[in-house]
């Protein structure tokens, strides 16, 4: 089964063609919603999400009406892949249920793991070189818990 996804942002982005085309491609059930692309909740995706079962097809008119961003398409292809959820993008032609789909398809998760170890790595280079300078990770003490008067009352609620 096919199960279609269309989503706009403004009123140039044509609700109309993203449906037709859907309905072309042959989707059975097809959920559309009107939000920006900037917020986290998308219901209609969400419910999408939820409805398609392994051996379906999620469908899109374009790859940028499903993700926000390249890490929140990656997150939402994996999630596909996982539950063994076939994807269609019909502008893009990207159909992950033949072998060049598939490729391409994990060449987009592999750029997204490789991504994300750069980010570690730089992560764990900066803070090694912070730490060669002197400082410290964490959250600066404050001044108000190394007077001894407070030290003396917390020590002594502690003991209590």
């Amino acid at each position: 089964m096919k199960v279609g996804y269309a989503r706009v942002s403004r009123e140039e982005q044509h609700l109309e063609l993203q449906l037709a085309a859907l309905k072309a491609a042959g989707c059975e059930q097809i959920f559309t919603e009107k939000i920006k692309s900037v917020k986290d909740q998308r219901p209609q995706l969400d419910q999408s999400l939820k409805y398609v079962r392994p051996g379906d097809t999620l469908v899109v008119w374009r790859l940028d009406r499903l993700g926000r961003s390249l890490k929140n398409l990656l997150e939402i292809m994996g999630f596909l892949e996982e539950r063994g959820i076939e994807f269609q993008s019909l502008t893009e032609h990207l159909d992950s249920s033949s072998p060049s789909g598939k490729l391409i398809f994990h060449i987009f998760v592999s750029v997204a793991e490789f991504e994300r170890a750069l980010t570690i790595e730089r992560t764990h280079a900066g803070l090694a070189a912070a730490r060669a300078r002197g400082r410290k990770g964490g959250r600066p003490r404050g001044k108000a818990f190394n007077a001894p008067q407070k030290i003396a009352t917390a020590q002594a609620l502690y003991n209590q």
